[in-house]
Order: structure tokens, then C-alpha cells, then sequence
């Protein structure tokens, strides 16, 4: 299976019904503690932009967010977050217009002008990747191991969050 990015992950199906399995979709109210972990991203790495975003068949869903507004949906074939959900480790594109493979993002080369992105899958114990605490800036970056191991934190908290249910 492929969306417009390339491959989707191996285990997909099994990975969205378990992702449905923890009923965390169900609403688009967010949950306060993912609430603060974004907001906590956005001002530790000084960016405009910080979601926890899950990643469903067709679409990615917003749960919280700083710097998106009201957007709380996002088309899988556009999103970065779909290809954070094929790794195991933190996805790091620190001038997106030096990845071909994003070149064909309307979200880098449209308005909207995304320059850098890194994200942290939210890994279940099961090792499915349902989503991830992504952080976005209009400009680029460089982004330190150090700050991926940080960035690897906060998804911990949110998959800490997630299992307290």
C-alpha cells in the first residue's frame, strides 16, 4: 500500500485497529495533558508550530495543538506526520526544501511554506506507531540528538497519557 509519500507501515491495518481500540478519536476536544505537552514543545524548541497528531486511514487528526488554529484534519497524502509513522525514530527534516521526497508537499512548496519538521512517533507497547508529537517552523533549523532525545520525551508523556486510560 502506498499514499503519496511512498509506503504506508507494514502492520497498517493492525496498527489502526489499534489505534481505534483506545477510543482516543472519538472527539476533537483536546485532552489537557496533550494540550500541555504541546504547548511545552512549542516554547522548548522555540517554534511557531507544535501538534500531537494521530495518524487514521485516510487523514491525520489533530488531539491538541499550538500555532494550527481551528485546522484539526489534515489529508494523509500531504501530511509529514504520515511519514513519521514509518519509523521507529525521530523524523528530522531540517530544510524541507532540500528533500525531494517533500517537494511534492503542498504544505512546502504552497502558502503555507513549511521549512522544518521533526517528529516522535507515539509508539504503543505493541511497537505500533499511531501518531506523533511533531514541531514545525517556516524556516530551517538544526535540530541536535539532544533534541530528538527530548522530542522522544514528550512522546513518551502522551503514550503515558494514553495508557493511564
Amino acid at each position: 500500500m502506498e499514499n503519496s509519500f511512498g509506503k504506508l507501515p507494514e502492520n497498517e491495518e493492525q496498527r489502526l485497529a489499534k489505534l481505534r481500540s483506545l477510543n482516543i478519536l472519538d472527539t476533537y476536544e483536546e485532552n489537557g495533558t496533550f494540550k500541555h505537552i504541546a504547548a511545552v514543545a512549542s516554547r522548548m524548541f522555540d517554534v511557531p508550530i507544535a501538534l500531537v497528531n494521530f495518524v487514521v486511514k485516510d487523514y491525520v487528526v489533530t488531539k491538541a495543538g499550538v500555532g494550527m488554529g481551528l485546522a484539526k484534519e489534515v489529508s494523509r497524502d500531504v501530511s509529514l506526520c504520515s511519514l513519521a509513522v514509518l519509523r521507529n525514530d525521530v523524523t528530522v527534516f531540517e530544510n524541507t526544501l532540500k528533500e525531494p521526497c517533500l517537494l511534492a508537499s503542498p504544505l512546502v512548496t504552497g502558502e503555507f511554506g513549511l521549512r522544518f519538521y521533526a517528529a516522535a512517533p507515539l509508539t504503543t507497547p505493541e511497537g505500533y506507531n499511531i501518531g506523533a508529537v511533531c514541531i514545525v517552523d517556516k524556516k530551517p533549523r538544526k535540530f541536535s540528538a539532544s533534541d530528538q532525545k527530548m522530542l522522544e520525551t514528550l512522546a513518551s508523556a502522551v503514550m503515558d497519557e494514553i495508557e493511564k486510560k
